[in-house]
């Protein structure tokens, strides 16, 4: 067999990015304490140090074990410790315990990280494989620790909220990341419809759920120029919006009284007693506050609204005349002119179930789990949000969680027809 090689500069620009993806995940995490990185505040949710040993983990089960010869694993136990949901590669520890697992320690997760990193840098370097084969495994692995960047600072977004302290991740006066623009007064842009190309065009990475790309016909549409804002939001909920069941779809109405909502799941009101431990910015001014990865700043009307689930989403929705756009129409209007805070803000809920395009076929061999098997009983979400890594804000990117969702940085963009 003749093996595909690489270039010298194709090989060294993957080891260097395999370095940077890796650094920044131990960078994410460095806020954290010990402590802060083990706990886990609720089944859907996962422990700092879990994202960091389970991201390792995707490196040595997919890439290492079957493609490096003579690799050695740290410690066997690993495999099943940190694996989240590949069944065909044998069980593991289930997912709403991975809070207990005090032990392998913290420093133990980092060696395993070094231990790993040493492996596929040596890999890489040695050559003597077929880069068709793992070339893709490589950047499938550091697009797939990306995404778990993003659930690190989610996760443990929710971690704190539930502390009686309110702690920000990281302090306003650090280093930032990236902030909303002040949008100006929602206009619509209207959209002929027609014939569209949707889906990832082939020209760079993709995950297997943004292919093949193919056409959709869509209606006549009007799109919302901004994203909606916490301002709009709290007209909703000062006009009853929680209290009146004909906004809501039925299981949203169901969650609203299950859960008790009232507000996005990070506001909180002037007499809440949290505020009193979440530090003199808390105190500033009257009226409603929200929890953020900088702390408990009061509302800013401008800044969009988020932490919504797709059931809130859809019931401001139906109070503002409008409704939430398909996944098809908001990617057409992608590059509409006008259109603003399409990405960096708040990923933004649509009104498309999360299904597989005509022809979808999944990732070949272990990565055949990767997306697929979840393609029921979800939502699509566009956009990003500013907890969302570069490079994850492709037009065709599709995120996807379950309706009742709400602990992500989610919003919403209004639509209606014409």
């Amino acid at each position: 067999m003749t093996l595909s090689r690489p270039t010298i500069p194709a090989a060294g620009a993957l080891r260097d990015r395999f370095r940077e993806v890796r650094a920044t995940s131990l960078a994410l995490a460095a806020p954290l304490s010990a402590e802060d990185q083990c706990i886990q505040s609720m089944p859907d949710a996962s422990p700092t140090k879990w994202h960091l040993a389970h991201t390792t983990w995707f490196f040595e089960s997919v890439l290492l074990q079957p493609h490096a010869g003579g690799y050695r694993p740290l410690d066997p136990r690993f495999h099943y410790l940190f694996n989240s949901y590949y069944e065909a590669l044998g069980p593991r520890h289930p997912r709403p315990q991975r809070g207990l697992l005090t032990r392998p320690s913290l420093d133990e997760v980092h060696e395993y990280r070094r231990h790993v990193d040493e492996a596929v840098l040596a890999l890489l370097e040695e050559g003597g494989f077929d880069w068709s084969v793992i070339e893709p495994i490589v950047t499938l692995g550091l697009n797939h620790e990306q995404q778990h960047q993003e659930l690190l600072l989610t996760d443990i977004l929710h971690a704190f909220s539930c502390n009686p302290m309110l702690p920000a991740y990281k302090p306003a006066g650090g280093p930032a990341l990236r902030l909303a623009a002040v949008p100006p007064a929602m206009r619509w842009i209207e959209q002929p419809g027609g014939m569209v190309e949707v889906g990832h065009d082939g020209n760079g990475f993709s995950f297997d759920n943004e292919t093949p790309r193919h056409r959709a016909l869509l209606q006549p549409y009007a799109i919302a120029d901004r994203l909606v804002n916490c301002g709009d939001y709290a007209q909703f909920i000062a006009d009853g919006g929680y209290q009146r069941p004909e906004l809501w779809l039925s299981d949203g109405w169901a969650a609203v009284q299950a859960n008790g909502w009232r507000h996005p799941a990070y506001w909180l009101e002037q007499d809440d007693p949290r505020l009193r431990f979440a530090g003199p910015a808390a105190q500033a001014g009257a009226g409603w506050h929200v929890f953020g990865l900088h702390g408990v700043r009061p509302m800013e009307a401008d800044a969009p609204v988020s932490q919504l689930s797709f059931y809130e989403a859809a019931a401001y929705a139906e109070w503002a005349g409008a409704r939430l756009p398909t996944e098809f129409e908001w990617e057409a209007a992608h590059d509409a002119s006008g259109i603003s805070q399409m990405t960096g803000h708040v990923w933004q809920w649509t009104r498309s179930s999360y299904d597989p395009y005509p022809g979808f076929r999944p990732l070949p061999g272990i990565a055949a789990e990767y997306n697929g098997k979840f393609m029921v009983g979800q939502l699509v979400l566009r956009g990003s949000s500013v907890a969302t890594p570069a490079g994850h804000a492709r037009p065709s990117y599709r995120n996807f969680f379950p309706p009742a969702a709400r602990w992500q940085f989610s919003g919403l963009r209004l639509a209606k027809d014409l």
